[in-house]
């Protein structure tokens, strides 16, 4: 699967996006350039936090039942209009370059997007059908903050909301089918599209294996991200709004 110019693109659109942030934390020798970098900063802090992580629940907000055209904003936020999904298959495509697998796929730029993009794929296609089975079943499929205080809480918690959500009632709690479901499927479906004989049984197999782990770790990081922005960023970045309460 060759991405070129889209892959360079969406490789652009983060670095757009990440740039700004980061040029906000040095000092210019220059007025303007100050002024410049401080006001692309401040754009950047005013977005809500959902740019970074995604739709989440903060902890002071009660979990409500979604409506279905809240339901395509979430699925549209959460595969297309926020960093997370791109950064993170950045970085396992770069582990899967680094490891040469699959080796046909080959080195450089043309390897690596080739790598992204077979990542990427998989994930729309995972999250699609864990989004459409979420609302057939009415479960929710957005990651709520912990209603509690102290690191094992909160990480066990994260933990264990990549295995069970809510259901339509947004208190009893239920085995997380769909997202292992969508998985599953995108790992079968990615056999039709890696190189070499494929089973597609076990590249399902193994790609729900790795939503156990994988999940696990990407619910942590954004249990704990805004608190690391916040101490980074000495208190500027998310605003308080968009920050959950007892965090």
């Amino acid at each position: 699967m060759a991405v070129g110019t889209a892959f360079v693109g969406r490789l652009f659109a983060v670095v757009l996006v990440v740039a700004p942030f980061c040029l906000g934390q040095e000092n210019g020798p220059k007025a303007v350039d100050r002024k410049s970098t401080e006001s692309r900063a401040q754009k950047i802090r005013d977005l809500p936090a959902e740019w970074l992580i995604g739709p989440y629940i903060p902890s002071n907000r009660p979990l409500q039942p979604l409506s279905n055209q809240q339901r395509a904003r979430v699925y549209f936020t959460q595969t297309f209009f926020s960093v997370q999904p791109y950064v993170a298959r950045l970085f396992v495509a770069a582990i899967d370059q680094a490891r040469g697998t699959p080796s046909q796929w080959g080195g450089g730029m043309s390897g690596y997007g080739q790598h992204f993009g077979s990542r990427y794929g998989s994930f729309v296609i995972a999250n699609t059908v864990d989004s459409i089975g979420n609302a057939a079943l009415g479960y929710e499929n957005r990651y709520d903050f912990c209603r509690c205080k102290g690191f094992k809480k909160r990480s066990l918690h994260a933990i264990m909301r990549n295995f069970m959500t809510y259901n339509r009632t947004e208190r009893e709690l239920r085995p997380a089918i769909p997202l292992y479901a969508g998985s599953f499927g995108a790992g079968m479906i990615s056999s039709t599209w890696l190189p070499g004989p494929r089973s597609a049984w076990k590249e399902g197999a193994y790609s729900a294996l790795i939503q156990a782990g994988y999940g696990s770790a990407v619910n942590w990081a954004s249990e704990f991200s805004l608190d690391i922005l916040r101490k980074i960023t000495n208190n500027r970045y998310p605003t308080t709004a968009s920050m959950p309460a007892g965090h």
